[in-house]
């Protein structure tokens, strides 16, 4: 094994400028491909976010016992579309009021907690079962009505909302597999180009190793080596580029989207992440390699 690492070790030192040709070109694959893999996670995680975090409030008249308040609840909690049921009293209202006005003590003095209605609020873990849930809540007796938070548009956009976050992310996630892809070939296009001028300049050993009894893997695995060597140091420099930039980048980008998790806020989290990718990555690499040695071997056989 060390014989075939100094021979592919040998034939990158002879052609340097070749090797950084094709190394520069697999860097610049892999780099691209983590910025992507990111993208398309970050995408993933708002769409989720979004699809999740808008709240339905039903506001409970005020002659309703404790009781219908406590089955509605019931119920809302044994649906599997719905989750995190609150129940918020007309004190509690009246609390959050207050926080809410802080800064002007005034208001907040103003009103009593009879003015506030009872309220069960609720989520959904899709965007998509809001406007049934909202329906069903509706036609409840004890429901006086029922609002919804959503940043992005209120009840009647619902449909266009969740529409629209996933129309993006599969804009996303299309664009960059489809630019990925052409910078693979690419990549193998150059791989092949550079092995195979190894097997024009090997021609003649090839033929003195087979008249010596050479095995076949003897004669392929410089080739395979030095194919494996270049995928391996794009692999990760590219994937380093991308960590340092994004680690340098990620106070601000956590910062700037604030509750939306677009990045994991942990260090650990993050390398948990890109630990992740770079598994990915080496085997992509490996495949690569893989393909254009297989390409590369299918000369050497001509060769002899």
């Amino acid at each position: 094994m060390s014989t075939h690492l100094k021979t592919a070790w040998g034939y990158i030192r002879r052609s340097p400028f070749q090797a950084l040709a094709v190394s520069f070109v697999l860097t610049l694959t892999f780099f691209v491909s983590t910025v992507v893999y990111v993208l398309v996670y970050s995408s993933s995680k708002m769409l989720t976010y979004f699809e999740t975090r808008p709240q339905i409030i039903a506001f409970i008249k005020s002659d309703v016992k404790d009781t219908e308040i406590a089955d509605l609840q019931h119920r809302l909690e044994e649906d599997a579309q719905i989750r995190d049921v609150k129940y918020v009293s007309k004190e509690e209202a009246l609390s959050i009021y207050q926080e809410a006005t802080s800064d002007n003590p005034l208001l907040g003095q103003l009103v009593s907690p009879s003015i506030f209605p009872a309220s069960l609020e609720f989520s959904v873990n899709d965007l998509s079962f809001a406007q049934n849930a909202i329906n069903n809540v509706k036609g409840e007796n004890i429901v006086d009505s029922v609002g919804f938070t959503a940043a992005l548009g209120g009840e009647t956009s619902l449909d266009d909302v969740i529409g629209r976050l996933k129309t993006v992310t599969n804009y996303v996630r299309i664009g960059g597999i489809t630019f990925v892809g052409l910078l693979t070939i690419t990549s193998l296009v150059i791989l092949l180009v550079i092995t195979g001028m190894r097997v024009v300049a090997r021609r003649e050993e090839v033929e003195i190793l087979n008249l010596i009894g050479a095995t076949k893997g003897f004669i392929r695995s410089p080739l395979v080596i030095e194919a494996s060597i270049y995928t391996i140091a794009g692999v990760v420099m590219g994937w380093a580029i991308a960590f340092i930039s994004v680690l340098y980048l990620s106070p601000s980008i956590v910062g700037y989207f604030g509750d939306i998790p677009i990045l994991p806020k942990d260090a650990l989290g993050l390398f948990k992440l890109f630990g992740a990718i770079l598994g990915i990555e080496f085997f992509a690499g490996a495949i690569l390699a893989l393909a254009g040695s297989l390409v590369t071997i299918s000369r050497v056989k001509k060769a002899r």
